[in-house]
């Protein structure tokens, strides 16, 4: 097993850090909001996004939909058979 030693680690940078990019996030928000672009995708729609590109970062997003309970095995039967095979891979080997 390969080990990694880490340095000192700085709670306050790491804190500094992820507020930056919590305003940061804050702030495209607002800015989508006015310009009226701000949407919210259903949650069938994106699954079928991230089955038709099912890239590694997709499959990530989609492992993780699985783990939290948004989605299950069930929802293979409301896609083409090819995105339906892809979930189940997904279900069957989560780590795949």
């Amino acid at each position: 097993m390969l080990e990694t030693e880490y340095g000192e680690v700085s709670w306050e940078r790491m804190i500094r850090a992820v507020e930056k990019v919590r305003q940061r996030l804050l702030r495209a928000t607002l800015a989508l909001e006015q310009a009226g672009s701000f949407r919210i995708l259903a949650l069938e729609a994106l699954v079928r996004m991230k089955l038709t590109s099912f890239r590694d970062r997709d499959r990530m997003h989609l492992r993780d939909l699985l783990e939290v309970g948004l989605i299950d095995a069930g929802w293979k039967k409301r896609f083409p058979p090819e995105l339906g095979n892809r979930l189940k891979q997904l279900v069957d080997d989560s780590h795949g």
